[in-house]
């Protein structure tokens, strides 16, 4: 688990490429001061496993899921990403909980500067826009985001000079790919309302005999 709120922006320094699968080559520093092999590090949002590290750089395996799925896909030598490691027990909560399983792939729609903020217009598919809501949470390649309006494929949100300058978001452009994770509450509560639907209704035992025999009516 993740929470949001990038550590470092890292460097793609090499991508050794398979038939379906990729190894990533990444430089950092602030990541990598307690790294250990098997840890797990949120680039742009994706949870990877570190497989080696040293000198600066880990490397991590993305398998072709991942490939198809995100926009590691895009990333080349030089790039730039969002890196994050794995939340630990008792630290703040300053994000919102982020599993690092992105639900989609969106695309930069607009960047509109209103003060100090930019507001950031991203068209989403729908796997993503219905779990959008207004004042919720959004991670977007890996940066914990609040919702600040949606629309039917499109959602809105603001970035503060600090997350610009702090996060790759800063630096993206109108047709720019980012890596989409809703908020994973939304998706146990969904998952709550279909197992009720699907329960057969002689099998609950919430009825009017039963709440007349505990007294409830």
């Amino acid at each position: 688990m993740f929470t949001g709120i990038v550590e470092e922006i890292g460097t793609i320094k090499g991508i050794s490429r398979g038939p379906d699968s990729a190894k990533l080559h990444i430089l950092g520093s602030k990541v990598l001061e307690d790294v250990k092999i098997g840890d797990s590090i949120a680039v742009n949002g994706v949870c990877l496993t570190v497989t080696a590290f040293g000198d600066g750089v880990f490397t991590a395996d993305v398998m072709a899921e991942t490939l198809a799925k995100t926009n590691l896909r895009d990333l080349r030598p030089g790039s730039k990403v969002n890196l994050e490691r794995a939340l630990r027990l008792g630290d703040r909560l300053g994000g919102h909980l982020v599993s690092g399983h992105v639900d989609g792939v969106g695309t930069i729609a607009g960047l509109e500067k209103h003060d100090i903020a930019t507001l950031v217009t991203i068209k989403a598919p729908p796997q993503v826009m219905k779990y959008i809501i207004k004042k919720g949470s959004v991670a977007i390649d890996g940066t914990s985001l609040t919702v600040v309006d949606f629309h039917q494929e499109k959602f809105r949100v603001s970035l503060i000079p600090h997350t610009a300058q702090a996060t790759v978001l800063g630096s993206k452009k109108i047709g720019d790919t980012v890596n989409l994770e809703a908020d994973i509450l939304g998706k146990y509560i969904e998952r709550l309302l279909q197992a009720r639907e699907e329960q057969p209704a002689q099998n609950s035992k919430l009825s009017p005999e039963f709440l007349s025999a505990h007294g409830f009516l």
